[in-house]
């Protein structure tokens, strides 16, 4: 399937633009004209600017699900640091991006309360990243790196949970430092559960 390299770089532009702005200050103009593409073109490409926004959400999980492969599939770690690994890689993105957070994350506070559109999209790809995870900790809790008891479904949810408040926070910081201690203290928590 070829791709159409004007929606490729609207769509590659737009995730930059509605992660440093956000949905509802990004307008169409300004992402043709950071794209360069030319005008008509959006529409060419696009129902809508929802219709926009959801594909760029599906391009944001595209690269997520990529780390969690990268991650998760190296059979050269523990279970427990491959879930860890998947989270530095997400904070040396976050970095690269000058630590403005996570997508959905920002997307889902700023619309799930107004779209039940984005609400069910986003909430649809934290399952998928929580079902992943949650994989690995089963792994983990068979190999007895954690308790039997354990429900890595659970676990899964908290992870991304305390997560998302640590990207939050280092979005408002600009600073790695809460997405690390966050990450410190459910490891250390998890493997002494």
């Amino acid at each position: 399937m070829t791709t159409n390299p004007t929606k490729e770089r609207l769509l590659e532009i737009g995730l930059d633009l509605l992660l440093q702005r956000g949905y509802n200050d990004l307008g169409i103009q300004a992402l043709l004209d950071a794209s360069g593409a030319p005008r008509g073109s959006f529409y060419h490409h696009f129902r809508s600017k929802e219709d926009f926004a959801l594909q760029v959400i599906d391009r944001y999980m595209s690269e997520v699900h990529q780390g969690l492969d990268a991650a998760l599939g190296d059979g050269s770690l523990h279970p427990l640091d491959r879930v860890r690994r998947f989270f530095e890689i997400s904070q040396e993105k976050y970095g690269q991006d000058g630590y403005l957070g996570c997508m959905l994350g920002g997307l889902g506070q700023e619309l799930s309360g107004v779209s039940d559109v984005f609400r069910q999209k986003i909430e649809w790809c934290f399952t998928e990243i929580v079902s992943r995870i949650a994989d690995c900790l089963e792994e983990a809790r068979r190999q007895g790196d954690l308790p039997e008891d354990t429900d890595p479904a659970h676990l899964a949810n908290l992870l991304l949970n305390c997560w998302e408040g640590a990207a939050l926070r280092s979005r408002l910081l600009r600073d790695p430092a809460p997405l690390e201690a966050m990450l410190d203290f459910y490891f250390s928590a998890a493997a002494t559960a």
